[in-house]
């Protein structure tokens, strides 16, 4: 049985989801494994949508770890300094540090990021076997999936798609495992295409923002 470790900042509706269709395929018997531990670099009543993550991860009775990044790097001595090779600054070392320190009850076989909002350092690259789940192709934009879309949008781009990825400290580059693809152009997509014509994007996105009909398909798709 693959025991499974989940690392998400559970920042919204799509962290929830990941986590949904993981526990009710194991359910299922769809995966031969078990989710381990949830961490998250958030802690109750910080975000109210992390909370409502919280709140499902509970209700299946999977073991918490919560360790606040933000109240970390407030109190951290080290906070304005940079790492030798300007990656990361050096309190995330101190932090991913002790993430390990809370998570050594722990011996996951693999541990998935999804929907985590920090880069994972280098030493607990080492420490775990990490795979990352990345909205966009191999080649395609890296960050959030807002920022995805959004230069998806910009760029004109033909096709998009999602991967699976090792973790590295390289964002969003590591090594791919498996990807898919899928067209942003033709039906349905001309239409809202149209819509934009060669309006600026930024005027789109303070004007009308995550409501956009264009932006709304490709997240939907």
């Amino acid at each position: 049985m693959l025991k499974i470790g989940w690392f998400s900042t559970g920042r919204s509706e799509g962290s929830r989801r990941l986590l949904e269709v993981v526990h009710d395929s194991i359910e299922k018997g769809e995966i031969n494994g078990e989710l381990s531990f949830v961490f998250s670099n958030r802690e109750q009543e910080e975000y109210e949508g992390s909370d409502l993550f919280f709140n499902l991860v509970n209700s299946y009775h999977i073991p918490l770890v919560c360790l606040s990044s933000k109240k970390f790097a407030a109190s951290s001595p080290n906070i304005t300094a940079i790492q030798q090779d300007g990656i990361l600054p050096h309190w995330r070392s101190e932090y991913d540090r002790e993430i390990m320190r809370r998570l050594k009850v722990f011996t996951p076989d693999i541990c998935v990021l999804a929907g985590y909002m920090l880069i994972v350092g280098n030493e607990m690259c080492q420490q775990y076997d990490m795979i990352n789940l990345h909205p966009a192709l191999p080649s395609g934009p890296k960050g959030t999936w807002q920022e995805v879309i959004w230069m998806l949008i910009e760029n004109k781009a033909k096709e998009t798609g999602a991967m699976m990825h090792l973790v590295t400290p390289k964002l969003d580059r590591g090594p791919v495992i498996t990807y898919y693809t899928f067209p942003i152009t033709g039906s349905p997509f001309d239409e809202y295409w149209q819509e934009i014509g060669g309006r600026p994007i930024v005027e789109v996105k303070k004007e009308q923002g995550e409501s956009n009909n264009l932006f709304k398909l490709i997240r939907q798709h």
